[in-house]
């Protein structure tokens, strides 16, 4: 019996009457209802699941192996606890049901949005980090996902308690749903930290840093550095050595922090002297000193002087006394001196490197997405990444990485998030990604994407909507993989994290409490005037030119040019196919002037923003033109294909 057949038969078993009425979105019912519908809940996840198995299976997408895939995928970014979250009984609240439903978003309901996703024309599912989530310093009411507790234990708060099922039965459940209408799955992972209270601390205290429990944090930019706990502090003549020495490549006696900083580090405890006090991990040493777990930093650049991170710690991945403390030495700049094989941390390298085939043997998932992979020291991500391949040899790798890099080639990644979601509002960025497009200068593929969880909202930048559909439409006419957050098709504002791109004014309005990532969160599911008729076209028009958009070739482009800066002009031509693309980049204004395509006809039809009858646009002289506020126009100047 399979995965998914198991949770139909435990559906059936386990049905009861409910305590109070249960709504879902007209969405999850048929894709495009608006109002919500009260249903059974047990025969409407059962009808589902069983569409689903009745349904004809449907391919993968493929390409040449090597996890190569990635350059045909088109990703829907889920959130899990989140993406299928919604207040079912309808009394303004997410909150623990009397009936054992859970309002969270929980794996049995991703399940049921499957059909949603893959209708709107997605291949690919990529999912945040679905694992045990730690609640040491914790962030919001739920804790952050990449404070992971154990990375081989999912969240068991992923569980509908109602059926009796675990997290792991109904993931598998997911993984076969979504392989049997054609998408792949990427899981999230963060290799290089752990929550301050994870499930490996009192069998493996030496896989971390430990400090004297009296320390305290560091809790405001500026203030109490020496005599706490943070990012140490180097002057400033030391900085600009360090910096000289890591950007020469020269890893050879790099500084090392202030003594006065090292003292604060203990050598690890024995298992036997570990204990757990009001949820904190502590240990008392032979001497009777006690000590604890500290907190993670961002060790770079230097002079970032932010306290430290209250849920998640960095794993000791050697062992060194000269190099027992956090430091940028330490974590991501590996010193010489400590990066060698003699002083790897093997069993937990062992631990770390076994994660992936974990899920591949378990799950059978496709690929995974490595948060802060840039951390990892080169012979341990080169492990991950062989174990992987030896499983699957098209298993893929994503590199949660802005450069666009042949670093992340070389590594053996398939794709990078690059650096589309953080200038695609800004059209001098733009022309600059069409330009190094066009140039052939990009060695490894990166994602299409108008938003990101650590972003602000496509929505809610200047333009609103109308930047929204410029930058979906942008997402679909590259080589690049259009990658769309969960809830940009449902037109939401509030960001998922703030991680890039806020104020501070925007910061203090956005604690923890108020963010997605850390705290429980619903979508608007009923808002009218959503996305999704916009994505199912912008996906359709890209897999009806398939074969020219996805063509990374620099042959492919063609940079056209006009006399208004603030238009972002190309083409996309192979063959007897030929696309143009006309935007407004300025999201507030609208502008005018002439725009050159460098056209084969005069006159060319219409595909976004503008009628089938098209547009006149000489071949020398091109067109005089005025355009809304982030309006785009995309135009067919050859033969138009036929489904």
């Amino acid at each position: 019996m399979s995965s998914l057949e198991q949770i139909v038969q435990q559906l059936e078993a386990c049905r009861r009457p409910i305590d109070t009425p249960y709504f879902v979105p007209g969405l999850w019912v048929d894709g495009a209802s608006v109002p919500p519908v009260q249903v059974d809940p047990f025969a409407f996840y059962q009808k589902r699941l069983m569409e689903i198995l009745a349904a004809e299976a449907q391919p993968l997408v493929q390409g040449p192996g090597g996890g190569e895939w990635s350059r045909q995928a088109i990703i829907y970014n889920l959130f899990p606890r989140v993406t299928a979250a919604y207040d079912h009984n309808a009394d303004g609240k997410l909150q623990a049901r009397t009936d054992g439903w859970r309002e969270t978003g929980t794996l049995l309901k991703c399940i049921a949005l499957l059909p949603y996703i893959r209708d709107m024309g997605f291949n690919t599912v990529h999912l945040l980090p679905i694992t045990a989530v730690g609640q040491d310093g914790k962030k919001g009411t739920l804790g952050s996902p990449y404070a992971i507790r154990d990375p081989y234990r999912l969240d068991e708060n992923l569980e509908e308690p109602v059926l009796d099922l675990s997290a792991d039965q109904l993931f598998a459940g997911f993984v076969e749903a979504a392989h049997r209408l054609g998408m792949r799955v990427v899981l999230e992972f963060v290799l290089r930290t752990a929550s301050r209270d994870s499930h490996w601390i009192p069998q493996h205290p030496d896989w971390f840093y430990w400090i004297h429990a009296d320390i305290p944090d560091r809790t405001e930019r500026g203030t109490g550095r020496l005599g706490s706990y943070g990012m140490p502090a180097f002057p400033l003549e030391t900085i600009d050595l360090i910096k000289a020495k890591v950007q020469s490549g020269d890893f050879k006696n790099l500084p090392p922090p202030p003594a006065t900083f090292r003292m604060m580090f203990t050598r690890p405890p024995r298992p036997e002297q570990v204990y757990m006090e009001d949820g904190r991990y502590f240990a008392t040493l032979d001497d009777g000193t006690k000590i604890r777990i500290p907190g993670a930093f961002t060790d770079w650049p230097l002079d970032d002087n932010q306290p430290p991170w209250t849920d998640v710690t960095y794993l000791r991945l050697y062992n060194h006394p000269d190099f027992n403390y956090i430091a940028y030495n330490t974590l991501r700049m590996y010193d010489e001196a400590l990066a060698r094989p003699e002083n790897a941390n093997g069993p937990l390298w062992d631990a770390v490197a076994g994660v992936i085939p974990h899920y591949q043997q378990h799950f059978g998932i496709d690929g995974v997405m490595i948060d802060m992979g840039h951390a990892l020291p080169p012979a341990l991500k080169q492990r991950v990444i062989s174990s992987a391949r030896a499983i699957n040899p098209d298993f893929a790798f994503w590199d949660e990485n802005f450069s666009i890099t042949q670093g992340s080639r070389d590594e053996g990644y398939n794709a990078v998030m690059g650096w589309w979601v953080l200038g695609a509002h800004q059209g001098d960025s733009m022309r600059n990604m069409i330009n190094q497009m066009a140039q052939g200068s990009l060695p490894i593929t990166h994602f299409a994407a108008p938003e990101s969880h650590n972003t602000p909202r496509a929505m809610a930048r200047l333009g609103g909507r109308a930047y929204a559909h410029y930058a979906l439409a942008l997402a679909v006419m590259t080589p690049a993989l259009p990658f769309i957050l969960t809830g940009f098709e449902l037109g939401e504002k509030q960001p998922i994290n703030t991680g890039i791109g806020f104020s501070n004014e925007e910061l203090a309005h956005l604690p923890p409490e108020n963010l997605p990532l850390f705290s429980a969160w619903a979508f608007d599911w009923t808002r009218p005037d959503n996305l999704i008729a916009s994505i199912k076209y912008a996906l359709k028009l890209r897999k009806t030119y398939e074969d020219l958009i996805t063509d990374s070739d620099p042959a492919t482009f063609v940079v056209g040019h006009s006399d208004n800066p603030a238009f972002v002009v190309f083409s996309r031509r192979k063959g007897d196919e030929w696309i143009s693309v006309i935007g407004n980049a300025d999201p507030t204004h609208e502008q005018h002037g002439r725009v050159v395509t460098h056209t084969r006809r005069f006159r060319v039809q219409g595909l976004w923003g503008t009628g089938p009858e098209g547009m006149d646009i000489a071949q020398e002289t091109g067109a005089y033109i005025s355009l809304a506020p982030s309006y785009l126009l995309i135009l067919d100047e050859g033969r138009v294909p036929r489904e």
